[in-house]
């Protein structure tokens, strides 16, 4: 349904796009273009083809999305909650706040429309979730429900090395902190409560066996003692002098969190060795400010002073 709703968004936005075109934007192919029209048509919505090769599909003339009755407090609610999710980290999915916030904002009524951006467009933000990659939203409410329902959930791992493990799960509970996403309840693989980065799941099936939750299991503390056991001592912040598709081809989401900031890419990821970050850093090839530890510039210049003296010594 999410694709034959971004089809109907398109031919509003973009009249006459060809089948091909529309395949190629909704990553499918011709023929599912076609069976989604015929769904279009079949819930009311009158989507005309073109004759031709080069025919394209549109609406009839005239024909709108009729406007969402909210009330102003409802819309500001809607959109603040949304803006709020995409900076603190709660929001799931890649571009999820945006694509939502855009098919609001056009069904809003013109004037409620222009008030609603104003507040998006003007609002500032102090702080906000120091988090990792949002979640994606299948895995997010496979796990919720296998809380909700008592019932254990299959997950696919990806651990912080990159590896992929499969295994069944008894999740206890779902804990947002600092911007990540994490569920903790009893690893069968392990034969252990442990905590999972719910960003690292990379695929979730709720599965018919129930279980029960210990009457004393506290879901925030698990995951605060699972955090606090992390081997890592640093968490490092560096902006690299680089584009972001560069960026994310040789640090991939297991190894660090990218976001493309005025003047480059911003890195955050953890570490035991701030020496092995600065060898890291230097084999990267890209310019680079260090945002933080201030321990790690020093490092950096120790290991520019071993490589000058090495070279003078060739």
């Amino acid at each position: 349904m999410e694709r034959i709703l971004l089809l109907l968004e398109l031919l509003q936005a973009r009249p006459g796009l060809t089948g091909p075109e529309l395949a190629a934007r909704l990553g499918v192919d011709e023929r599912s273009v076609r069976r989604y029209v015929v769904r279009l048509v079949e819930l009311g919505v009158p989507v005309e083809a073109g004759r031709g090769r080069y025919g394209g599909y549109r609406l009839l003339p005239g024909f709108k999305l009729p406007p969402l009755m909210f009330s102003d407090d409802e819309a500001a609610a809607v959109v603040l909650g949304l803006v709020a999710g995409r900076w603190t980290g709660l929001a799931v999915g890649e571009r999820a706040s945006e694509s939502a916030l855009a098919k609001i904002e056009r069904v809003l009524p013109v004037a409620l429309r222009e008030r609603v951006r104003a507040v998006q467009e003007t609002v500032a933000v102090t702080g906000r979730g120091s988090g990792g990659v949002a979640p994606d939203a299948s895995a997010l409410l496979a796990v919720a429900d296998g809380v909700r329902r008592r019932r254990r959930v299959r997950l696919g791992y990806r651990s912080f090395r990159g590896e992929v493990t499969e295994r069944d799960v008894d999740p206890y509970g779902l804990v947002f902190h600092s911007g990540r996403w994490y569920a903790a309840g009893l690893d069968h693989l392990r034969g252990s409560v442990r905590t999972f980065r719910v960003d690292r799941v990379v695929s979730a099936v709720v599965l018919e066996g129930e279980f029960v939750v210990p009457s004393d299991f506290d879901p925030v503390g698990q995951v605060m003692a699972g955090l606090a056991a992390v081997p890592y001592r640093h968490e490092v912040v560096v902006v690299l002098r680089t584009s972001l598709a560069q960026a994310s081809r040789r640090l991939p989401a297991s190894v660090a969190r990218l976001e493309e900031v005025a003047g480059g890419v911003r890195m955050t990821a953890r570490a035991e060795s701030l020496a092995g970050v600065a060898q890291m850093l230097a084999g990267l090839g890209w310019g680079f400010s260090v945002v933080a530890p201030a321990e790690l510039r020093g490092e950096v210049r120790a290991l520019a002073a071993r490589l000058v003296a090495d070279s003078e010594e060739g």
